[in-house]
């Protein structure tokens, strides 16, 4: 990106409050992505009434706009925020587009179960919400496509639930706006058949996964799994080493009522919905009577709390038990890079360079060497497309960490040279660019000659012979 592009986008992401943008007001900046700021926003005219969420994008004429304005504009269901409005606001540096949706309080999924001892019978219900989204948004022949704890608003009151953040949304006959052979999405939560696609087919241009209904639904699964446990589930998929590497360890598939106290109702709804096999998980709307069914027929161990059980040996990725299931949910430890590379490349559900952190949505770098720039949130908007009380970026404040200088030699498991298209031979190791970023970096990215990169995983071969 230019100076003058980064300049621009800056200045879009930080608009003093009384800027007017169409028939609306801005007060606030309340979420920041690659691609779009969201503001908090009142109707010309009528300040000091509701208030609402005006996503900006950064960039002029951005498609991907008009697409999640189309998509939403075709829901209409108590879990999903309505369009309001949309349009282009007229900017020295050309119409910049924007679309308004109801304002949504409340806390991430993540956030709110981390702030609660939670109960199966509390996690069924606002379970049943989010997959009730989801079946609106197949229904109305869409994808989500980045579905996750993170664009899950919860209010604390009623516990009401809203699906937010369709900025990575796609439906039928929507252009296609990449070249990757992945759609944009969060690793973590990216079904066995995408992954598997991905390393079958990384080096063959023109070949594209299609996600369908399946993919969103093992994302319930994994934010289901998440929420309840504090850690992703292992990945679905075998890998074995490049030849002339060290062999990969095979992450144990641990069910997770075998990490926590969670009623067998509930247990068996996640492993359901990871089932490796699409077709075995059911349909969001299948799965939202279900859930909702669980939650009303439950028996008493449905309203206990939801405990940790000793963490058995065959998981060695995370940091041993702490005396709390919330100091649990709080973060995970990373294992040694050799090790975690594994499962990073299987499912995407561990960040080698990048520890979760409780209170934000997932951060770049997703390590994959699919060409894309690995965005953990959703691949280009707005990390939450409507505000969220336990996340409130200020752009003015920067931050403190000290950035990492690019290492003389490669890291464990890194790609090196010949790089791909658009990646950086940096002292012997592949390199991707940030371009949104500025020093000082954050997180686990890397610095050098004044912007920001992460690095690239070598590619290793799947052992198995299932077809995607």
């Amino acid at each position: 990106m230019t100076t003058q592009g980064i300049s621009q986008a800056l200045e879009l992401s930080s608009l003093p409050p009384g800027t007017q943008i169409g028939s609306w007001c801005v007060r606030e900046l309340r979420g920041l992505g690659t691609y779009g700021a969201v503001y908090r926003a009142e109707r010309v005219g009528a300040q000091g009434s509701d208030s609402f969420a005006l996503k900006l994008a950064r960039h002029p004429l951005d498609p991907r706009f008009e697409r999640e304005a189309e998509l939403l504009s075709r829901l209409s269901h108590p879990n999903v925020p309505r369009l309001q409005d949309r349009g282009l606001w007229a900017h020295p540096s050309g119409p910049i587009p924007f679309i308004v949706m109801d304002w949504v309080d409340g806390s991430s999924l993540y956030s709110w179960g981390h702030s609660r001892t939670l109960t199966s019978r509390q996690v069924l219900r606002v379970l049943a919400q989010a997959a009730h989204a989801l079946a609106a948004t197949h229904a109305a022949h869409g994808l989500h496509r980045d579905f996750k704890g993170h664009n899950l608003l919860v209010r604390s009151g009623d516990f009401h639930l809203a699906l937010i953040d369709f900025g990575s949304a796609s439906f039928l006959g929507a252009p296609p706006l990449t070249d990757e052979v992945l759609p944009p999405g969060t690793p973590p939560y990216r079904s066995p058949e995408a992954v598997l696609f991905q390393w079958r087919f990384w080096q063959q241009r023109g070949v594209h996964y299609t996600p369908g209904p399946a993919d969103d639904v093992y994302a319930l699964g994994v934010t289901a799994y998440r929420l309840v446990t504090g850690v992703y589930p292992p990945a679905q998929v075998k890998l074995k080493a490049a030849p002339g590497e060290a062999p990969l360890p095979t992450p144990a598939q641990v069910p997770a009522e075998h990490l926590v106290t969670i009623s067998p109702r509930l247990a068996k709804l996640i492993r359901q919905m990871l089932s490796k096999k699409p077709s075995s998980r059911g349909s969001a709307a299948q799965l939202a009577r279900a859930l909702e069914q669980a939650a009303e027929s439950a028996g008493p161990e449905a309203d206990q709390p939801i405990t940790l059980r000793p963490r058995p040996a065959s998981v060695p990725q995370a940091q041993p038990p702490s005396l709390s299931l919330s100091s649990h949910r709080q973060g995970m430890g990373l294992a040694a890079a050799a090790g975690l590379a594994a499962s990073l490349l299987l499912q995407g559900a561990w960040f080698l360079w990048r520890q979760p952190s409780h209170g934000r949505g997932d951060s770049p770098p997703g390590l994959a060497r699919d060409g894309t720039e690995a965005d953990a949130g959703t691949s280009g908007l707005a990390k939450d497309a409507l505000p969220s009380n336990d996340s409130t970026p200020n752009p003015e404040a920067g931050t403190t960490r000290i950035g990492l200088d690019v290492p003389k030699k490669p890291l464990p498991g890194q790609a090196k040279p010949p790089c791909m298209k658009r990646e950086v031979e940096l002292n012997g190791g592949c390199w991707g660019l940030l371009r949104d970023a500025l020093p000082p970096c954050e997180g686990r990215n890397y610095e050098w000659r004044g912007a920001c990169y992460y690095p690239v995983l070598a590619p290793v071969r799947p052992e198995t012979s299932e077809k995607p």
